[in-house]
């Protein structure tokens, strides 16, 4: 499975606006389009920064997708005021302890790694067995996912709290998981956000 993802850096004032448009305009579009599985929106409504994430039951659906979906990404952007930045993505990890619901957050980790050093697969199979349990006791943790580009080794892991609260209490605990992890295998944590989730209709299937 794969996942395109649009980063929008823009106006705070108009965050309400654009997620209107992504919930009522784009997604109903897009999840008509062959091989779509879904569409989530992370928004920060102080910095106006916003991810909206589209996935695909495979490379050649997100690629034949990609002329159609330009307009609507255009217009998104417009609304919203800000550049975009679009990236592809393999989708190797989807675990789901429970369904996100109302209020739900996120907090996204970009991380680097060097493509001709690493090996991906090992790379994934080390997070499943060593980082999900962790992540599993943390409270109010809902699901966990990470999406990887082989080529230039960069990944971002995204972990879905039931509320802001629970965001909070876990983040020294998680804080110490990533850095373990990222130390053992050799990446760079390249940024750290945090999210609520204003769309929640990823339904990409379990990878775990």
């Amino acid at each position: 499975m794969y996942a395109r993802s649009t980063t929008v850096r823009g106006k705070p004032q108009a965050m309400d606006e654009g997620i209107a448009y992504v919930r009522d305009k784009l997604m109903p579009a897009v999840r008509q389009m062959d091989g779509c599985i879904g569409l989530s929106m992370l928004a920060d409504r102080d910095s106006g920064r916003c991810i909206i994430t589209t996935s695909w039951a495979d490379a050649d659906a997100m690629r034949a997708s990609a002329d159609g979906v330009m307009p609507m990404r255009q217009r998104a952007t417009e609304i919203m005021g800000g550049p975009a930045e679009v990236q592809e993505w393999e989708i190797a990890v989807m675990h789901r302890m429970h369904n996100a619901h109302h209020g739900a957050c996120a907090r996204v980790i970009w991380n680097d790694g060097d493509p001709a050093d690493a090996d991906a697969d090992r790379v994934i199979d080390s997070f499943r067995v060593g980082v999900l349990p962790q992540l599993e006791d943390l409270p109010g943790c809902c699901s966990v996912s990470v999406m990887l580009d082989r080529g230039s080794g960069r990944a971002v892991v995204t972990t879905t709290y039931d509320s802001p609260q629970d965001m909070t209490q876990a983040a020294e605990k998680a804080k110490e998981i990533r850095r373990e992890f990222t130390q053992q295998m050799n990446r760079t944590i390249t940024d750290v956000a945090e999210f609520e989730l204003v769309v929640a209709h990823l339904r990409v299937p379990q990878t775990v």
